[in-house]
């Protein structure tokens, strides 16, 4: 086996784990986002329907969703199970980055930066407005 076969082979390797990785990142932020959420859902239901917070009020800054998570307020808590749940593609973005790096495919690490920078635009953008 020659360098070159090997080097591609190892990088075909190292591809696959990386395609694994993302798969668990995946897996993983779905089955935390579902087990926060129903431990909020869970916590509503023994407060009896009431969020922890007055009607049509709910968490929507990061200090009051992290205050309301350690005071065990229902609606808090399902924050973080959103947040969790929004955050997963996003993680799957910045590993796709990295992919794409190891693969020296720089057209397609631009192209992924770009969609993690529209991103994060968004979320500056939704939390202001």
């Amino acid at each position: 086996m020659d360098d070159q076969s090997h080097q591609n082979s190892a990088t075909e390797n190292e591809m696959e784990h990386i395609e694994i990785i993302i798969g668990r990142i995946l897996q993983i932020g779905v089955i935390i986002a579902a087990i926060v959420m129903l431990f909020g859902l869970i916590l509503l239901l023994i407060n009896g329907g009431n969020g922890g917070y007055p009607v049509g009020h709910q968490p929507t800054t990061i200090s009051s969703i992290l205050s309301g998570t350690v005071a065990l307020k229902p609606y808090a808590v399902m924050m973080v199970g959103m947040f969790c749940l929004i955050m997963t593609p996003v993680l799957r973005v910045v590993v796709s980055i990295y992919a794409f790096y190891k693969e020296h495919d720089t057209l397609y690490v631009w192209i992924t930066s770009i969609v993690l920078v529209i991103l994060c635009i968004s979320f500056v953008i939704g939390h202001t407005v």
